[in-house]
């Protein structure tokens, strides 16, 4: 069994998640991402206001908190270099 979770992409930069571990790092980095941009347009909405300042920072905060780890996990679980491809095979 592999330890890695993610292979380079063949064309472009980044890397694929290739085992469930890689899948379910990415998803729930979808998941947090999107359920707390949707917390942020639904609660204000009910109380037909925006969100304060500071709701909007620690928002902030968290969606860069969420892609670093995302990036970080990815960069490290990745089987080889992370470069720009243009479909060859090294």
């Amino acid at each position: 069994m592999t330890d890695y979770w993610f292979v380079p992409k063949s064309y472009g930069y980044g890397a694929t998640p290739v085992t469930w571990q890689g899948w379910a790092v990415t998803l729930a980095a979808v998941a947090i991402l999107v359920g707390s941009t949707l917390l942020m347009v639904v609660l204000p909405a009910a109380s037909h206001s925006g969100p304060s300042f500071p709701v909007v920072l620690v928002w902030a905060a968290l969606q860069a908190v969420v892609v670093g780890a995302l990036l970080a996990i990815t960069r490290a679980k990745t089987d080889g270099a992370w470069r720009w491809r243009w479909g060859g095979k090294s």
